[in-house]
């Protein structure tokens, strides 16, 4: 027994070195990639995308240890949660290395220098991005809990700044102040380190899982239902929403031009339901507490939602549901319950099958 206790941890040894390996290879590229984007480095840019190839070898003799490790010692409770952690962190870690060659290949492609205030915000996310990921990359490799919470914390912060560096860009498209092949690349750039970022969560919680066999939480969604008067379609949306669907999000509902009460008709169809509408005061769309970049989904139950929305957030995503007889709430609420069932099994699964 204790010469095979010490062929156990003589093999999570070398697998631990390996992925201390690969995360060292990765953070630097990926730091490497932003140097060369920011000085237009051409040699930097290069040794970061030729890099890539041994870090995938890497990868590969790290995955192909995992699985002898399983065959060989067949794991369970704090090991095989160990070993099955490694092998999600290895595609990761894969992926945020095919970030950085992206990056420098964007990197060799523009023509001039980036404008000064792209710049600074590729120099500020840049640093973020390798700071955070080498945070989380240390969480799991000294399974501190703490830090693995803290840094996925600290990532969530960084939501909106993509969507003001896109606004940025686009207004340097419609100034025709830079080539169009530049603007691309400079998306490209932002949209990978946007990425590095969403992957050092993925590390986080990973390491969470690893120490306490606690799963990743669910996503959960803030949803805007939005119609003309806020008087029925889109308030009976909100309110079926919330209740049947609790866990997935935060629902509310807005009108283009709202109306002075909810219709009765729909306050007498919600009490059938078990729906309380009795209270609920039509919101006008333009006041409401949140912006529109809050929100992961904006339903328009009506249509024509272009005409009040001069363009969608970059990360919000608008979907276009206009219903027949909005004034009838049966014929209303019989639409949108397929509709809304479809939509959360998209977004969330099918519980039953977890």
């Amino acid at each position: 027994m204790a010469g095979y206790e010490a062929r156990l941890q003589k093999d999570l040894g070398r697998i631990a070195k390996r992925v201390k390996m690969m995360s060292r290879a990765v953070s630097e590229s990926v730091e490497n990639s932003v140097r060369a984007a920011l000085s237009r480095d051409t040699q930097l840019a290069t040794e970061t995308i030729l890099g890539d190839l041994p870090t995938n070898r890497l990868s590969s003799d790290l995955d192909h240890r995992c699985h002898v490790f399983v065959a060989r010692h067949l794991p369970s409770a704090g090991h095989l949660r160990y070993i099955s952690s490694v092998m999600r962190l290895n595609q990761t870690l894969e992926r945020v290395g095919d970030y950085a060659e992206t990056i420098s290949r964007a990197a060799l492609s523009l023509s001039g220098p980036a404008p000064v205030s792209t710049q600074r915000d590729i120099e500020m996310l840049g640093e973020h991005a390798v700071r955070l990921l080498r945070q989380a990359l240390r969480s799991f490799q000294e399974e501190d809990v703490d830090l693995a919470r803290g840094t996925h914390e600290a990532i969530s912060n960084y939501g909106t700044t993509f969507d003001k560096i896109f606004d940025d860009l686009v207004k340097e498209g419609e100034a025709s102040t830079r080539p169009v092949p530049d603007l691309f690349a400079l998306m490209a750039i932002f949209n990978r380190l946007e990425r590095v970022l969403h992957q050092a969560k993925n590390v986080c919680q990973q390491t969470v899982f690893a120490v306490t066999g606690e799963a990743k939480p669910r996503k959960t969604f803030d949803i805007l239902f939005v119609d003309s008067r806020n008087a029925g379609a889109s308030v009976l949306a909100e309110h079926f929403a919330r209740k049947a669907y609790p866990e997935a999000g935060t629902y509310e509902s807005a009108g283009w031009d709202a109306a002075d009460a909810v219709d009765p008709s729909f306050v007498s169809y919600g009490e059938e339901i078990g729906l309380d509408l009795v209270n609920e005061e039509p919101r006008q769309f333009a006041g409401r507490r949140k912006v529109l970049r809050d929100y992961d989904l904006i339903i328009d139950l009506a249509g024509g939602v272009h005409q009040h929305v001069r363009r969608v957030p970059y990360h919000t995503t608008l979907i276009s549901w206009p219903l027949e007889r909005r004034d009838d709430p049966l014929a209303v609420y019989e639409q949108l319950l397929p509709r809304l069932a479809d939509l959360m099994n998209t977004l969330r699964g099918d519980e039953d099958e977890a």
